[in-house]
């Protein structure tokens, strides 16, 4: 087939074996009318409409006509393929970049684990190493959800957390012309409401008081009591230095820091509880080698000696460091009446709807409340 514009040409094999003395040359057709040639004739007429769809799909993305650019559009060459995983990682390179400035580490982890279970899921589901944009439909989505449970053995709200990235990266196709129809459509994956676990006074005291003969669940103890009485996260306290304790417009001792998940900056005033236990750790070689206000150990660590305590303080419940920062939300803010917006500016919340959260646990420790009092008013 030879393709002419403009008096410049072309040529392209359709793939075709004829014999010479059975073809018109000014028709460019096969001579006869058996089915053979009928056949061939038909997958000629065929090519001819693909040329002109060809030119049609240039002029409407205002590309140049040429015999060249018509034979490209053919051999599908005019179309670079985007695939999902090199989208995904590219994604993540030029958040790497932006740590530090308006993207926190947390989130690149999270984003780079979400990057390692699509690309599990992919090799899983449809034994490719990649997959291209437009083969992302309902099913894939579905099937995610359904792997990232079942292989991965991720609780339905972890899962749903994975997808957000992903979605994410979708949405960014979308915009960007790279994706025409969204595979989310329709798809509504709704957070399983889970009340975090919180301390109640009556338990702090409890671990206040309790008397440790082991050194390393002292050190423990204290650092999860001061997270309880600051709502700093693991991280935060971790990476809490000396010199992120000033003297705050009021004459007081505050914590001035960032949030390490968010980003977000903190000015937190320290209560006086937690600043004696600061005030313990002043001279720990530790602290002073390193210039930190902890000897903290690691998360795993700290978490499997929070247990110990729990068992040794008679505490039923599960603890672990999040239950420090729940614990400030609730029991040492919202329930002594600090303003919502006050606990969420400290939190380092970037929405009062994460602090909200805390609020439907107050709710719970109301309705707990009223029943008591409803037993005292029987017995009355």
């Amino acid at each position: 087939m030879r393709i002419t514009v403009n008096g410049k040409f072309c040529d392209l094999s359709i793939k075709r074996l004829w014999e010479s003395h059975k073809w018109n040359t000014s028709f460019g057709r096969a001579i006869g009318d058996n089915k053979e040639i009928k056949e061939l004739n038909s997958y000629l007429d065929l090519i001819l409409s693909k040329v002109y769809q060809a030119k049609t799909k240039l002029h409407e993305r205002s590309k140049p006509i040429t015999a060249e650019s018509i034979k490209e559009v053919l051999l599908g060459k005019d179309e670079k393929k985007h695939l999902i995983k090199a989208v995904f990682l590219e994604h993540n390179i030029q958040m790497k970049a932006l740590v530090g400035k308006n993207v926190a580490e947390g989130t690149l982890t999270r984003y780079k684990t979400a990057y390692l279970h699509t690309s599990s899921f992919i090799r899983w589901r449809y034994g490719k190493e990649d997959m291209e944009l437009v083969e992302l439909n309902y099913e894939f989505i579905d099937q995610f959800l359904f792997w990232l449970k079942s292989e991965r053995n991720c609780g339905h709200n972890t899962a749903v957390k994975y997808l957000g990235p992903f979605k994410k990266i979708i949405i960014g196709c979308l915009k960007s012309g790279l994706l025409k129809t969204d595979p989310f459509q329709g798809v509504k994956f709704k957070r399983i409401e889970v009340h975090p676990i919180v301390l109640t006074k009556e338990e702090i005291v409890k671990i206040i008081n309790k008397k440790y003969g082991i050194e390393r669940l002292k050190y423990v103890r204290d650092i999860f009591l001061f997270s309880c009485y600051t709502g700093l996260s693991y991280s935060d306290v971790y990476r809490l230095q000396s010199s992120d304790i000033v003297t705050g417009i009021d004459g007081e001792k505050w914590i001035i820091t960032s949030r390490k998940k968010t980003g977000s900056p903190t000015r937190l005033p320290i209560l006086p509880y937690a600043l004696e236990i600061l005030k313990r750790y002043e001279n720990h070689p530790k602290c002073l080698d390193n210039r930190t206000a902890f000897p903290v150990l690691t998360n795993q660590k700290m978490n499997s000696y929070l247990k110990e305590i729990a068992d040794t303080c008679g505490i039923k419940k599960k603890l672990t460091f999040h239950t420090a920062m729940h614990t400030f939300a609730t029991t040492i803010t919202l329930n002594n009446g600090v303003p919502m917006e006050t606990v969420s500016k400290m939190m380092g919340h970037k929405s009062l709807k994460h602090t909200q959260h805390y609020a439907r646990v107050i709710d719970l420790k109301v309705s707990e409340d009223m029943k008591q009092l409803k037993k005292k008013l029987e017995l009355a």
